[in-house]
């Protein structure tokens, strides 16, 4: 975690202490990690608390660089003393846990130390001996075996990570310092710190497709389909994004929200993101740490202009500026743009039998949600004499496309008209929550008290519950989320959703479209074979590694140029597809 929020620019140092001083997101530990030092070692750290309040990266970097090779020794220690196999085992693979923060660049950096000491670790557990069945057949730890893999393990450390001083680093990593002396780059692999989230959210949001309510085949649909594909894709992205495989559907699943999308450093909450830090795309870097709720995409063609300030009008700008600035992609061809924005475009509000087509409560709202419809569409002094349907306008999907500054956003300088944010429809709502653009506000209930405690509205106690049952039935789904069975499995989903991706391929190999061709087969072949482990029926997950190896074929072919070659990797494809498609998963 220190590496991470370390390398962030601006570095976040009230986080950064927090990750010392404080629980993880998801951590199985109640206490921080400063705290648990406490009761398990006894390592020194004040230096370490003394470094985070001077803001010192340096120092942070080598402190707390320090203190874990400590504490691997410490526990390393702890084993070669242990009794009993048992307590030779647990510390042992205490050690092994601390020294995963230094594992990956160890092995980015001098692969051949690591398997020495990959090797050692593996004959240090190995001699910790064994407590038996019931007593029986106990092997008591090998201390000399022990103390051999020991070596190997600390001296290492003590060249590396114990030293006195290290050498000032531009990115903070834990890439030996023999290696950081030498000057050589080294590709450190990008990983997520302690905490992040980024698979979909469960229950999974249901997807209402425009074209699917029509009765209209995917397949039949070959720029929507490629659109589609290039939603779930992290090919079109570049640097962390990419190699971490998040897609545009990582943060909007099924077009709506990930309430469980979290990085900390770049989310302050669960379904949060800052987009424009340091992260993602350091070029793009806005040196400031305003990450926002991720919005709702359904309905899209109704909800310009696009961004939470409306800064753009265009969808197609829009995804061009998430694509190549938020997230470091290439430029994408026209051709990508037409298909993205021509798949956005079908998402759809969720069905809502509460609701007619104009924005008007059917027979089957409550009366309090009645009464909460009076007042939503009531003039009120603090609100200029503007209602609440004044902005949200219940015929035009209750939005005016327009952005206004309602006081959610404190300004960053004096005289700063920078907080007007556009106004966000209330259809689906009910799902989306919190609200506001920084999630702030947990509850409907919590957005009807900001607004009249804000504007003086005088609204009674009972006024307020009317109203936000008036919001509760305007946000409300019929079905909300995905219904999974024994038939329509996860799997059957994302089988269906991949073999309609690869239906392009009719179109493409007729056009002799080297370039998106190859997007779609790097895309689409990894994911089927990676989608095939969540499958129920073992027995069939040959078949489907063979059907995403007849995918990369294609894709090989393309790059040789033996377009016969391709087409017949293709009919492979097609055959094998429908004859599972005929079969349960």
């Amino acid at each position: 975690m220190t590496l991470f929020l370390g390398n962030l620019t601006p570095v976040p140092w009230d986080e950064l202490e927090r990750a010392w001083f404080e629980p993880y997101h998801q951590s199985q530990f109640a206490q921080g990690a400063f705290q648990w030092l406490e009761a398990e070692s006894d390592v020194e750290t004040d230096q370490l608390i003394a470094a985070i309040a001077s803001e010192d990266r340096q120092a942070v970097f080598s402190e707390a660089t320090r203190l874990i090779a400590v504490r691997i020794n410490e526990e390393l220690d702890e084993a070669l003393a242990a009794e009993t196999p048992a307590a030779a085992q647990q510390a042992v693979g205490a050690a092994q846990e601390l020294y995963r923060a230094f594992a990956d660049h160890i092995a980015a950096a001098d692969p051949d130390a690591a398997r020495e000491i990959g090797l050692a670790w593996l004959e240090m557990a190995s001699a910790t001996g064994s407590t038996g069945v019931l007593g029986v057949a106990v092997v008591q730890p090998d201390r000399d075996a022990m103390q051999a893999s020991r070596a190997v393990i600390s001296d290492y450390l003590a060249a590396n990570y114990l030293i006195h001083s290290f050498a000032p680093r531009d990115t903070l990593s834990a890439v030996p310092e023999t290696v950081a002396l030498g000057g050589h780059a080294v590709a450190i692999p990008v990983t997520l710190p302690p905490g992040s989230d980024i698979f979909d959210q469960d229950p999974l949001p249901r997807l209402v497709l425009g074209f699917e309510e029509q009765g209209i085949d995917e397949t039949d649909l070959p720029l929507i389909a490629y659109g589609d594909m290039l939603f779930d894709s992290p090919e079109i992205f570049s640097g962390p994004a990419r190699e971490l495989g998040i897609a545009c559907s990582s943060c909007h699943n099924r077009s709506d929200i990930n309430q469980r999308f979290f990085i900390p450093g770049a989310s302050h909450q669960p379904g949060a993101v800052d987009v424009d830090g340091a992260f993602f795309n350091p070029m793009f870097n806005d040196r400031r740490d305003d990450p926002i709720d991720i919005p709702s995409l359904r309905g899209l063609r109704f909800t310009g202009p696009y961004g939470r300030d409306g800064r753009f009008a265009s969808l197609r700008d829009f995804t061009r500026n998430v694509i190549v600035n938020e997230f470091a992609g290439a430029e994408p061809t026209p051709f990508m743009l037409d298909a993205i924005v021509a798949y956005m475009t079908e998402f759809d509000f969720l069905p809502n039998s509460l609701l007619t087509g104009d924005g008007q409560l059917t027979a089957a709202a409550s009366e309090a949600a009645r009464q909460g419809e009076e007042i939503f569409n009531r003039p009120f002094d603090g609100l200029g004499g503007r209602s609440c349907a004044s902005c949200h306008v219940p015929d035009g999907n209750f939005l005016d496309r327009q952005a206004h500054d309602i006081g959610s956003v404190a300004p960053a300088y004096q005289d700063a008209r920078a907080g007007a944010l556009d106004t966000p429809t209330l259809l689906g709502t009910v799902y989306t929550a919190p609200y506001f653009h920084d999630g702030s506000l947990p509850t409907l209930a919590a957005v009807v008290d900001w607004f009249d405690d804000t504007n003086a509205l005088g609204l009674s106690g009972a006024e307020r519950d009317d109203l936000t049952a008036y919001l509760e039935a305007v946000g409300a789904a019929d079905e909300p989320y995905e219904q999974f069975d024994d038939e329509n499995t996860p799997f059957r989903l994302a089988f269906a959703e991949l073999t309609t991706f690869a239906s392009t391929l009719d179109t493409l190999l007729l056009r002799r479209d080297i370039h998106h061709i190859l997007l779609l087969t790097d895309s689409v072949a990894s994911d089927l074979a990676a989608d095939a482990g969540t499958m129920a029926n073992l027995s069939a997950r040959p078949e489907v590694y063979s059907l995403a190896a007849h995918l990369a074929e294609v894709g090989t072919a393309v790059r040789a140029g033996d377009w016969p070659a391709a087409e017949a990797s293709w009919a492979a494809f097609q055959g094998e597809a429908q004859a599972i498609e005929e079969r349960a998963f």
